[in-house]
């Protein structure tokens, strides 16, 4: 009786370490896109990421770079005092998006252009994500506080 209890409490640890292992594996594999991690125009300048990279950019929306094309088309540049980055954007932007003021896009980088999927704007006055304002802060261009 003895043996027959403990072998189906090694089989029970065992079962539950083949779970979990499983478990961590699916969480990894799901989130392989899922993190985006945010860099500013001059790591972007500085080392290129891979064409097939998404990731999030962000910074200040360069003054009088503003120019919708035809259709959709809208061009800009994104500086953070550092380097510039051309974006292109296929959509309609957040009503909240100027010249001048900070941005978030995710989206790939080819051939030298930040080609953006996805635009967030400041949400009211004083807004800036934390990761623009310290990577303009490290620039020595922003002097605000960052965050919500």
């Amino acid at each position: 009786m003895r043996s027959l209890k403990k072998s189906r409490r090694v089989q029970v640890v065992a079962i539950a370490a083949v779970a979990l292992v499983l478990a961590t594996a699916l969480v990894g594999y799901g989130m392989r896109d899922g993190i985006n991690f945010f860099r500013s125009p001059s790591q972007v300048v500085a080392e290129p990421p891979k064409p097939s990279e998404v990731f999030r950019i962000g910074g200040l929306v360069e003054e009088g770079s503003l120019k919708r094309g035809q259709g959709e088309v809208i061009r800009f540049n994104v500086t953070d005092g550092g380097a510039v980055v051309a974006v292109t954007y296929r959509g309609v932007l957040p009503d909240l998006f100027e010249e001048n003021q900070g941005m978030v896009g995710t989206g790939r980088y080819r051939d030298g252009v930040f080609e953006a999927t996805e635009i967030l704007a400041k949400h009211d006055e004083t807004y800036m994500p934390k990761e623009v304002a310290d990577a303009l802060k490290e620039q020595g261009v922003f002097q605000g506080s960052g965050g919500s």
